[in-house]
């Protein structure tokens, strides 16, 4: 087995691990305290686009726990800092909400249904058929497609309704184009956001509760990986996948000692 340095720093997913249908998970808070306390540098992950990090302070203060603004990761910022790396400056038509488009205009970027240089898919609660319609017709014409994350389907109280990656593929579908995708399991958004708190991979861990997203996109960080059992994935599953987390726990309590 391979040998692991201490961790200095940790990533986390938020849904299923930190909170459930808007309600903090038991541990969370305590986890959370403890990386606060302990000074080591801490960062929460979400695929989902909607939000800015402001937004999401608010709804996780309400669930009880305090986490700063410069803390929170967003796949809609993993894609912005991607396009900004990429070509600086551009233009852009985008589905998706606040979270997506705040990101775009923090670069400089120009959003704008004429010839953009591309198409940015994030999610929203009300995708538009006229929305993906001219999506559709913008890549065929020449616009690069970019999509925040490939979830198909998003927590719900009222059961999963469509994601970023299921409109992704009506897109690909009508249009014969593949979208980049900026979020997890993409190892990019890892690595840009050990890069904003000044992170080393190696001494650095990756808690989540999907295999397929957190997990993968972890290890192929170079993080050492923490499933927890309180979200998407159950034990049963583990087995199916050809990779396995670095270590399997009940829930984010079981690691409140190790900070």
């Amino acid at each position: 087995m391979t040998e692991h340095k201490p961790v200095e720093s940790w990533l986390t997913d938020m849904d299923g691990v930190l909170v459930h249908e808007e309600r903090a998970i038991p541990g969370a808070s305590e986890f959370i305290a403890s990386l606060q306390a302990s000074g080591k540098k801490f960062l929460v992950l979400t695929n989902n686009s909607i939000f800015t990090p402001r937004d999401l302070r608010a709804r996780l203060l309400v669930a009880g726990i305090d986490i700063p603004e410069t803390a929170i990761w967003t796949s809609a910022l993993a894609t912005a800092q991607f396009l900004d790396d990429q070509r600086p400056g551009g233009t852009a038509y985008v589905i998706g909400e606040a979270g997506l488009t705040t990101a775009l205009h923090d670069i400089g970027y120009v959003l704008t249904d004429h010839e953009p240089d591309y198409v940015v898919l994030g999610e929203t609660r009300t995708y538009s058929f006229e929305a993906m319609t001219k999506a559709v017709r913008l890549i065929k014409g020449g616009a690069r497609f970019i999509a925040t994350n490939p979830d198909e389907t998003g927590p719900s109280t009222e059961g999963p309704p469509p994601a970023t990656g299921a409109v992704a593929a009506l897109i690909t579908k009508a249009s014969g184009k593949q979208p980049y995708f900026a979020g997890k399991p993409n190892p990019l958004m890892m690595r840009t956001g050990l890069n904003a708190i000044g992170a080393h991979s190696e001494s650095s861990a990756m808690i989540g509760d999907r295999m397929d997203t957190d997990v993968l996109a972890g290890l192929e960080a170079g993080m050492q990986t923490f499933l927890v059992l309180t979200g998407l994935t159950t034990p049963e599953e583990i087995e199916r996948y050809p990779y396995r987390p670095s270590k399997i726990v009940d829930s984010i309590a079981d690691l409140v000692d190790r900070v």
